[in-house]
């Protein structure tokens, strides 16, 4: 599999996660949305995590560019997490409207920077690897399906 296949595919699941979530607090079904809106941001962390510590660091090191476009993946993943947070409150308050709001606003922010990242970085990133692209890609499967495996990287 490609990086920028397997990276895609995490983009996907991570959208249907929280669209669950968002599906259990319209139906109110807060325990439910909860549980839902707890896992996407566990899972949006890993891969953030794993984007921040392997992807990123490898592609300024392999190209010299650390105010390019990892800078500004950086800053939208800061944007998102900020997102995850006003969401996470609301449905610990129970309010919907709140919570489809900033649903809404997280998706096409979402969207924006998946679309950013398929399309320049991922590439990028992999050509910028060169011979080591396998090594690369492998590296960023396990820190995606197993985020303790980066935790220390994270600092």
């Amino acid at each position: 599999m490609t990086l920028p296949t397997l990276l895609t595919r995490d983009h996907r699941e991570c959208d249907e996660l929280l669209s669950n979530a968002l599906g259990h607090a319209q139906a109110g079904r807060w325990a439910e949305a909860e549980s839902s809106f707890s896992q996407f941001c566990d899972r949006v962390e890993a891969h953030f995590g794993a984007e921040e510590s392997i992807l990123f660091v490898r592609f300024e090191q392999a190209t010299g560019m650390t105010h390019g476009p990892t800078a500004v993946m950086r800053s939208e993943h800061e944007a998102v997490r900020e997102a995850l947070d006003r969401i996470n409150d609301a449905i610990l308050e129970r309010d919907a409207n709140a919570v489809f709001g900033e649903g809404d606003a997280l998706f096409i922010l979402l969207q924006q920077h998946n679309l950013k990242e398929e399309n320049i970085l991922y590439p990028a990133a992999e050509r910028a690897a060169g011979g080591d692209a396998a090594s690369l890609e492998a590296d960023m499967r396990e820190a995606i399906t197993d985020p303790a495996s980066t935790a220390h990287r994270r600092q």
